[in-house]
């Protein structure tokens, strides 16, 4: 259990646990949401016990338990007794941005189902004051944006590796088959010379050397290479601040067979070069039978 992380999320009805479980997820963190305290020690050795191992975990305890809830408390500490080390993330907010939420939400407080939204964040507070006391980290929502409030659980959950980790997909595609409707960034390259016009060429693809040399010999291909490659070199870099955890360059030709494909290798071995990995993908290859 020495290298087992877990983490129990809970606090305030509102406070923006939802928005906590989907970052922990992309930072490879197994979560479960609302699980009752009792069955967490169990939980955590079957995890353990996994094939592969499961060593990052996030679940979510919170008022919705019920009277399970009011055990948490002891669970933590039998989990000490065990030596199965964890973290305890408290959420909270205002009570005005509590009631103003559950406004705009329309959603009624699961402390107060059939009366005051103000009535249920009194009671939870006053229910909740024992297992935040005893809280590894308090985060207050109330000022904060999505995008701060994710930074603030990567800086409190993420390895080194995974802080700065962004995974960069450079898709080949053919319009002719569809646009790839996953892509952030989409670039047409259809202006540029066409080896299908070449007879030597038509059967080949993109990744052999033959079509490469001939695309990059035009000076239109060396100016496009070079005001996209600094594009993506200004783009990149900032996704990764912001946080953003995956990203679709997608690059297309007519067919996804010749320009677009040997666009995307050289994109991809750009991205190399500065130290991010890039997985390429040339989706619409297989409708062609080429030499590759």
């Amino acid at each position: 259990m020495e290298s087992f992380h877990l983490v129990v999320i809970t606090g305030m009805s509102g406070a923006g646990k939802t928005q906590v479980v989907r970052v922990m997820e992309d930072l490879g963190y197994f979560c479960v949401d609302n699980l009752p305290p009792t069955l967490i020690p169990k939980f955590a050795e079957l995890c353990a016990q996994s094939v592969g191992g499961v060593n990052k975990i996030a679940l979510v305890v919170d008022i919705r338990g019920g009277e399970f809830f009011d055990t948490l408390a002891s669970v933590l500490e039998d989990l000490e007794c065990q030596g199965i080390m964890y973290e305890v993330l408290f959420l909270e907010a205002s009570d005005e941005t509590l009631i103003r939420r559950y406004k705009e939400t329309r959603r009624r407080h699961p402390m107060a189902p059939t009366g005051r939204v103000s009535e249920g964040i009194s009671r939870e507070r006053e229910r909740l004051e024992h297992i935040r006391g005893r809280s590894t980290h308090i985060i207050d929502t109330s000022d904060l944006a999505a995008a701060q409030l994710k930074d603030k659980i990567v800086t409190l959950f993420a390895g080194d590796r995974d802080r700065d980790r962004m995974t960069i997909t450079v898709v080949s595609f053919g319009f002719k088959y569809g646009i790839p409707l996953d892509a952030d960034m989409v670039f047409d390259v259809r202006f540029l010379p066409n080896p299908f016009y070449v007879e030597s060429l038509r059967h080949k693809s993109g990744r052999t050397a033959e079509v490469g040399d001939y695309i990059v010999k035009w000076p239109i291909t060396k100016q496009f290479l070079e005001k996209l490659g600094g594009l993506i070199d200004f783009l990149v870099p900032n996704y990764v601040k912001e946080g953003k955890s995956q990203l679709i360059i997608a690059i297309g030709c007519t067919g996804g067979l010749h320009r677009s494909v040997f666009v995307a290798e050289r994109i991809a071995e750009g991205l190399g070069s500065k130290g991010f990995k890039a997985d390429v993908e040339h989706r619409d290859i297989k409708h062609n039978l080429v030499e590759v």
